[in-house]
Order: C-alpha cells, then sequence, then structure tokens
C-alpha cells in the first residue's frame, strides 16, 4: 500500500505529523507492506533568506501580530513537539527559503534515501538551527545520510530536480492541497494536518480493508461460461 505525504520542512506540524504518523505506522500490522513517499510542497515560494533576521519577529510580521503573540504560539508548539519527542529550538531557527532543501530531498530519493533526508532536513531547521538554503549545509546533511556530499554539491549547482519539486506541487494544486502536512492513503483516502497516531491508524486500517477488497475483484477467476454481453455491445 501507497502513503504519499505532501510536506513543508519549514512546517512545523510537518515534522510532528512525521512523527505521530511514524507511531500509527510502527503499530500497523501490514507496516513492512506500506510505501511511503515525500512530496515536495513549499509553504511560500518566494520567502528571501534572511540568515540575521530573528524567527520569531519574522512570523509576527508576516502575521500582522506582536512579537508576545508569535513567542506564546512557539512556546505552545515547542510544548506540542515535545509531547511527540521533538526539541523545537525556535529561537535558533534560520529564516530560510526550502525550494534547494526540496531539491536535496527529490535527489535523495532516487537514491532510496527520501525518508533519511526529510527527517535529517526537519532536524537541521527546528533543531539545530541550520540555515537549509545554504548549500553547504545541504551538503552535510546529504553527507549525513550516507549521501557523496561533493555530488549533492554539484547538483545544487545546477537545476536539477526542479521540475521534481514543481510537480508535486502541480499535483497538490490538482488535489486541492491547501496546507500540510496531507496524507494520501492508497490513492483513496485523505488525512490533513498532525492527526494523532490513533487517527492515522485507523486511516491505515480503512485504507488497507479498502484495499483487500479491490485486490479480491481483481484476482476472481471466471469459474464457467455463462450467457453474457461483452463490453462491445454484443450479447
Amino acid at each position: 500500500m501507497k502513503v504519499d505525504i505532501w510536506s513543508d520542512i519549514r512546517c512545523p506540524f510537518c515534522y510532528i505529523g512525521k512523527r505521530r504518523f511514524e507511531e500509527a505506522l510502527s503499530r500497523f500490522k501490514h507496516k513492512d507492506e506500506v510505501e511511503v513517499t515525500w512530496h515536495s510542497f513549499e509553504l511560500d515560494p518566494s520567502m528571501k533568506t534572511q540568515p540575521d533576521k530573528n524567527p520569531l519577529e519574522y512570523l509576527a510580521e508576516i502575521k500582522g501580530q506582536t512579537l508576545q503573540w508569535s513567542e506564546q504560539m512557539h512556546d505552545q508548539l515547542t510544548g506540542t513537539a515535545a509531547a511527540a519527542g521533538l526539541t523545537f529550538n525556535f529561537d535558533k531557527c534560520v529564516v530560510a527559503n526550502s525550494f534547494d532543501a526540496h531539491r536535496l530531498i527529490q535527489f535523495a530519493k532516487t537514491k532510496n534515501k527520501g525518508d533519511q533526508a526529510k527527517e535529517r532536513l526537519l532536524k537541521a531547521y527546528f533543531t539545530d538551527g541550520a540555515n537549509i538554503a545554504d548549500h553547504a549545509v545541504l551538503a552535510q546533511a546529504g553527507s549525513d545520510i550516507g549521501l557523496d556530499s561533493a555530488e549533492v554539491t554539484k547538483m545544487l549547482q545546477t537545476d536539477a530536480f526542479t521540475e521534481n519539486v514543481r510537480s508535486d506541487e502541480a499535483t497538490a494544486q490538482r488535489l486541492g492541497i491547501r496546507g500540510v502536512p496531507f496524507f494520501v492513503l492508497d490513492q483513496q483516502y485523505g488525512v490533513s494536518g498532525a492527526q494523532m497516531p490513533d487517527t492515522f491508524l485507523e486511516a491505515l486500517e480503512q485504507a488497507w480493508k479498502e484495499k483487500e477488497k479491490i485486490d479480491a475483484i481483481s484476482n476472481v477467476t471466471p469459474t464457467d461460461t455463462g450467457d453474457a454481453c461483452g463490453i462491445d455491445g454484443n450479447c
């Protein structure tokens, strides 16, 4: 069964949702038969990288809110993340465009390391305070998961995997995805947001049941040659 997930590296609920989904998947009895694929989604494609910008002030500004509001919201998110076993250091986050990081994930997918790249970059952004738009940072992240850092650097110096990112985003638009994380189970069920593990598990089990029904129908073998009408209209 396939699970397709659209998310952005800069999205805190995407990291929380990843961890909650992983917990649900660990409890799913068919987990070894589930293929997870990460898809690109940029919350703000036009965002400018500003390493010297205070991330809490930045959010307050773009939302038209006070710094106190931003601090309170981030404190709440830090607590939510901690409950999922994650450490968020929002005061260290770097205001950075995520496009090249998405290209790195697309490249990693060709090496069967898409999930590792996603995890490493989420940690880099939310925990380590790394600049995910910096090519040296991305090359090191690639090296950390077993990719050739020189190969990553060379890839980033070109427009490689741009079309992969854009294709994912175009698909998200066609599907009507307006927020992330967004999970599509077996091309049938959509689950929006960082749901709790039990909700994800219920969705996985329901999608599996439907898959079994479809598989049963497709595996039916005719046992007789009784009267019937063909698809050409002949009876």
